[in-house]
């Protein structure tokens, strides 16, 4: 972020490759001062999240397009200050203004503003449709009782139906899985309406042309914003910016709070806005953001070139068309794409990807100084928690756990809510033997974002303690996964990737490489790659996997799993040196990667060290 000066205008930034170094003792090295994104830890880009959005931190500016005739009335915001705060803004005099709310316009507009405010056909919607599915009366009944709660008693009544979800996931997993998905949707969707309006006792406006920054994640200035955002709205129906930016928080709520319901609501709110001005860079940039979330990358970025198209200084278009790159495998374009970016808006969101697309190639200490001076760059809280974390989930890539600790510890002093850094910490603490830590910290984080990677990763810490109702607790939270995936498929999220991912270790294996093969038909990256490599073994489709299995690694990429698993794959094929090679090597990088893979690996090792 950069420094604001007295009279409110952003100092200039400079590029990358200009910043010097922060004075830490270390010497200057001339690398591009560049970062990454957001974390969705235990997926490929952390654009995904639950995994799921493409989040940008961003900055205030007053006219993207130099020299336009609107770029002094343009309104935006400092969407990262540590208070989350800025003033609701109706100064722009075209569509969007008081002026033009007439009597033809009214009825209609009020209507519709009304059905993307309050969200007609969410998670109510999911509810029936799950349970139409054939999961039974039963089933049914179960569903209308938890809509019935939780519409009264809101977040808190989430807790409970996703117990609820996972206790009737015991009684007959197949009949139920729907109704799973219909409680699971319903209670995510009253927690996020539930959260409240005021966060620490303050009232949070929202400018209506600001973008939403991932420091509002986790938080409850995001809920806020969207409060003051759905009241303005009601009284200014065509406010075209408004309704982009109310497009935009759907889109982080969703994502951060795990709630696919959203991207619907997202998706009206920014058609409206394109209505009402139609190739507007806000709302246009909110579509990019939203493919994006939806893990459709290839329209991502035809979003993105289109909003670059009427603002070339669209940070958030920027760096969506760098996530999609990166997301459909093109890595070569994205490293271009990533640069380009750093000479229109260097800072903090920018530098961030600089780093991932230097990770993804194996330069871990670019990556790491990089982010490192990010952080030096960083003031506001929002800022420092998404950089610290970022840090954490590449020192804990590399297998340095007290390192990772530090920096999540840092993440959660800016901000105690935020999610990858919660996340993180807590598998930091099992890879480093703190098994019950880790497990109290992910059971806290799974009732309040019961997403695929934490569930995915208590359900192996109850496996790997193996205690008196652990398998049963462990089957639960691979249910849920299962849920959630139905959900985000029903609210347009290509979920491939996450099924592929749980289903093959935790579920059924024919699904899981359907998934893979779906997902890769659409995008080649290291992550499908390895997924589709880990599915097809498990489908004992070994010499097909191989060859994928290599590509996952082909980059340099520093990825514990994907050395595990290609070091299986050779064991199976025939290759017991490279299989050796691969499986120490995973070890070596991250002994603690997985609580169920890393053992894994070590027995495999031991077999083929005994066999040599």
């Amino acid at each position: 972020m950069s420094p604001r000066t007295n009279d409110g205008e952003p100092e200039p930034t400079r590029r990358a490759s200009a910043r010097p170094a922060p004075t830490t003792g270390k010497p200057a090295t001339g690398e591009p001062d560049s970062g990454r994104p957001v974390a969705d830890p235990g997926h490929p880009v952390r654009t995904t999240g639950p995994d799921s959005g493409a989040a940008t931190t961003t900055r205030s500016v007053t006219g993207a397009k130099p020299g336009s005739a609107d770029a002094d009335t343009r309104t935006a915001t400092e969407s990262a200050t540590g208070a989350g705060t800025a003033t609701v803004a109706d100064g722009d005099a075209g569509p969007g203004s008081d002026a033009d709310v007439d009597a033809e316009a009214g009825a209609h507009v009020a209507a519709e503003a009304d059905t993307v405010v309050h969200g007609d056909g969410g998670a109510g919607a999911v509810a029936e449709v799950e349970t139409g599915a054939g999961a039974g009366s039963v089933a049914h009944a179960e569903v209308e009782a938890v809509a019935d709660t939780d519409v009264e008693t809101g977040a808190d009544e989430r807790v409970a139906a996703v117990r609820r979800a996972g206790a009737a996931g015991r009684r007959w997993r197949a009949a139920q899985l729907s109704a799973c998905a219909a409680m699971l949707a319903v209670a995510l969707t009253a927690g996020a309406v539930a959260l409240g309006a005021v966060h620490d006792g303050r009232n949070v406006p929202v400018a209506t042309a600001a973008a939403v920054s991932p420091g509002l994640l986790a938080s409850g200035d995001l809920d806020s914003s969207i409060t003051a955002l759905q009241a303005h709205l009601r009284t200014q129906p065509r406010d075209f910016g408004g309704w982009a930016t109310l497009g935009l928080a759907y889109v982080e709520q969703a994502r951060t709070k795990g709630d696919p319901s959203r991207y619907p609501q997202a998706e009206q709110a920014l058609k409206r806005s394109l209505s009402l001005r139609p190739d507007n860079d806000q709302a246009l940039a909110g579509r990019a953001a939203l493919a994006a979330a939806r893990h459709d990358f290839a329209h991502a970025l035809d979003f993105a070139d289109r909003t670059l198209k009427q603002n070339p200084y669209s940070e958030r278009a920027l760096c969506s068309r760098i996530d999609a790159l990166v997301e459909l495998g093109r890595y070569d374009d994205a490293e271009e794409a990533v640069k380009s970016a750093d000479e229109r808006r260097p800072g903090v969101p920018v530098f961030t990807r600089f780093a991932y697309v230097h990770e993804l190639r194996g330069d871990v200490t670019t990556a790491r100084r990089v982010l490192d001076r990010a952080l030096a760059a960083s003031t506001s809280p929002g800022d420092i928690a998404y950089v610290a974390s970022q840090l954490g989930q590449l020192a804990w890539n590399q297998g340095d756990y007290t390192t990772a600790l530090t920096h999540y510890a840092r993440a959660l002093a800016a901000d105690e809510n935020y999610l990858p850094a919660l996340e993180g910490r807590a598998r930091a603490q099992a890879a480093s033997g703190r098994q019950a830590e880790a497990i109290a910290g992910l059971e806290l984080i799974v009732e309040r974002y019961p997403l695929p990677g934490p569930l995915v990763e208590l359900g192996e810490l109850y496996e790997a303690r193996g205690g008196e109702g652990d398998t049963a607790k462990a089957e639960n939270q691979y249910l849920l996964v299962d849920a959630w995936t139905a959900i985000a498929r029903a609210n347009g999220v290509n979920a491939d990737l996450d099924t592929a991912l749980a289903a093959a270790d935790h579920g059924d294996r024919a699904t899981a490489l359907r998934a893979a093969r779906d997902d890769w038909s659409r995008r080649h990256t290291v992550h499908t790659a390895d997924a589709l490599a880990w599915a097809l073994h498990v489908n004992g489709k070994d010499a097909e996997a191989l060859p994928y299995a290599r590509q996952a690694t082909a980059t340099g990429y520093h990825n514990a799993s994907f050395l595990y698993h290609r070091g299986v794959i050779e064991k199976a094929t025939g290759h017991p040196a490279d299989a050796r090679t691969h499986l120490a090597a995973a070890l070596k990088l991250n002994p603690g990667f997985s609580p169920l893979g890393a053992r894994a690996a070590r027995t495999a090792l031991k077999t083929l060290e005994a066999s040599k």
